[in-house]
């Protein structure tokens, strides 16, 4: 009678190195386990693709509930996405733990921002900004050792986009996240909200159009992340249009729209750890890793170092597994290498998630 378990054999297409291992139950086993059946004999094995950037909380109109953020999550899960960092979510995803077809999540908790200064009920609007690394406090718990602040939104008063946060606040909160044993990331488009927030030692920017080089140069001595979501930035030409009221917020997004490629660029030749991030949810449709990858590619990264920044390089800085004995078996099998051709991405043979087989 046979074992139940399950032998895989190929190649790392980021190495070219063989790779070979055995699946028990939702677990990797790096020692054969007699009886197992052969299941993969060849190809390129990597571990699950990560989406750095995601909310399967959160769709158009918001009010999402558990059974659809599973179909949005089965959705990434498909295309080979196994391991998403929700950073921010109205909705509690923990359920969604429970199942083994859907990718393994790591949580921020819910945004936190200032009224009228971000998407109405999209997270936790304090009243008093001063009560911020109160709030830290109590989103770091709820979270997987992730808080999300929104760190710069169009002000109206303004007219264009402006921080949330002073400096004496940001400080607090990372030290009280820090103190939780959290990291904690920023919303960013502009480059004012940058300087505080980078100065202050946060663990990561997401989207980030605004970096100067000084502020890159910081990056780097800081040891701070970036999560450009390169499809998501796509979008501001589209927001900018729909800005009439606010001219000058309008002109500074399309401006950051056109000087993205060049900043991202900067940041991966500086040395900034640039993560792939596909911010699905709201404008962006959930699957759409292989655009992110293609994007980062075209910047820079190359093929390869798109694809590292998707899948292996994500893992290590979210502490999750890769293809070790005892990891959770996520993996993705493609009969080509998707180094020659991006494109093979799109086509996987095998999907496995925890163990089970999604394709």
């Amino acid at each position: 009678m046979g074992s139940g378990a399950r032998h895989y054999r190929g190649n790392d297409p980021l190495t070219g190195e063989p790779v070979e291992f055995w699946v028990s139950g939702e677990t990797i086993s790096t020692t054969p386990v007699p009886g197992a059946e052969t299941a993969v004999d060849g190809g390129w094995i990597l571990p699950g693709l990560v989406d750095a950037h995601n909310h399967v909380g959160i769709a158009p109109g918001l009010g999402v509930d558990i059974e659809q953020a599973r179909g949005y999550a089965y959705a990434d899960a498909r295309v080979g996405t196994l391991l998403i960092r929700e950073v921010g979510s109205p909705l509690d995803t923990h359920p969604l733990d429970d199942d083994p077809l859907c990718p393994r999540f790591i949580r921020a908790g819910k945004h936190i921002a200032r009224p009228k200064r971000y998407l109405r009920d999209y997270g936790v609007d304090l009243d008093d900004p001063d009560e911020l690394a109160a709030e830290v406090a109590r989103q770091a718990q709820a979270g997987d050792g992730w808080v999300k602040l929104v760190g710069d939104w169009i002000d109206r008063e303004v007219g264009d986009l402006a921080p949330l946060w002073s400096r004496d606040q940001l400080a607090a909160a990372v030290e009280v996240a820090h103190a939780h044993g959290a990291r904690i990331t920023a919303h960013v488009f502009g480059t004012d909200a940058l300087v505080d927030l980078i100065d202050v030692g946060v663990d990561c920017i997401e989207h980030g159009t605004g970096l100067t080089g000084d502020l890159i140069d910081e990056m780097v001595e800081r040891s701070i992340a970036l999560v450009p979501t390169m499809i998501q930035v796509d979008n501001f030409p589209g927001i900018a249009d729909g800005a009439g009221r606010f001219p000058t917020y309008a002109a500074h997004m399309r401006k950051l729209y056109a000087d993205a490629p060049a900043v991202f660029d900067a940041a991966r030749e500086a040395g900034v750890a640039i993560f792939a991030g596909t911010d699905a949810g709201g404008f962006v449709e959930h699957g759409r890793i292989v655009d992110e990858i293609e994007k980062l590619s075209a910047v820079g990264l190359g093929n390869a170092g798109a694809i590292a920044a998707a899948s292996t390089e994500p893992r290590r800085w979210l502490g999750a597994g890769l293809l070790d004995d005892g990891d959770r078996a996520d993996f993705v099998v493609y009969e080509e290498n998707p180094v020659d051709d991006l494109g093979v991405l799109r086509h996987p043979s095998t999907v496995v998630s925890s163990g089970r087989h999604l394709l």
